[in-house]
């Protein structure tokens, strides 16, 4: 297994810091072109056990994430906020940059975890990068983001109840998402939506309308 420098170096040589169109403030390493990473990438990945580079584009969901909290910088302030399963670190960037008290991100990707390291580096930010797996752990956040993170239906069966449990443990859990199949419905309300330019290379569209939801837990009910 590689360690988390050589997860840096060939992020680095695989990649370019670019801006995007909604969130020009922050500057992340990209992948330029996509077929030619995961070309580069699929065989040292797989000889260390790595998931594809998700980490590498930045998605809808962390791209809305980030844009509502540097529009609504109080949102965070002095607060303790939670990534999960970050990426590339956007929305934890955009915490930080807002002065969050303190900006964790989780996710189990080390690929993704070396990532937010050099995007916070790159952006003058400081972020506690964790690998573990948070899903199950108590509440310690006063606020959980989510971006894009029902694509699946076992990875949406599998955080679901934690989120939910969090939530009734007094975090506001944010989740953007672009229109997956799997989010559920249900103690969701609506905050915000985005229009988010995207590729048909990631996408089956130029833009996703990504929308913003709080969790609503009604901690007494009637």
């Amino acid at each position: 297994m590689k360690n988390l420098d050589d997860f840096k170096k060939f992020i680095i040589a695989h990649t370019q810091p670019k801006n995007t169109a909604l969130v020009p403030e922050i500057t992340l390493y990209q992948a330029s072109k996509i077929t030619p990473i995961w070309q580069a990438s699929e065989k040292w990945l797989q000889e260390n056990n790595i998931e594809p580079p998700f980490w590498a584009f930045v998605w809808p969901g962390g791209q809305s994430l980030a844009r509502y909290i540097l529009d609504n910088p109080e949102f965070v302030q002095k607060k303790r906020v939670l990534d999960f399963a970050a990426g590339c670190g956007i929305a934890a960037i955009a915490c930080a940059l807002c002065q969050a008290a303190y900006v964790e991100v989780a996710d189990i990707d080390p690929m993704a975890q070396a990532a937010c390291t050099i995007n916070a580096v790159l952006n003058q930010v400081i972020l506690d990068c964790n690998t573990q797996n948070v899903v199950g752990a108590s509440n310690r956040w006063d606020i959980i983001l989510c971006g894009d993170v029902c694509y699946e239906a076992p990875m949406t069966r599998h955080i679901w109840p934690w989120l939910k449990h969090c939530a009734e443990q007094g975090a506001e859990v944010i989740i953007a998402d672009p229109g997956r199949a799997y989010l559920p419905q249900k103690e969701l309300e609506a905050i915000r939506q985005y229009d988010v330019p995207t590729t048909l290379e990631l996408e089956d569209c130029t833009q996703r309308q990504t929308t913003l939801y709080r969790l609503s837990i009604d901690t007494h009910p009637k």
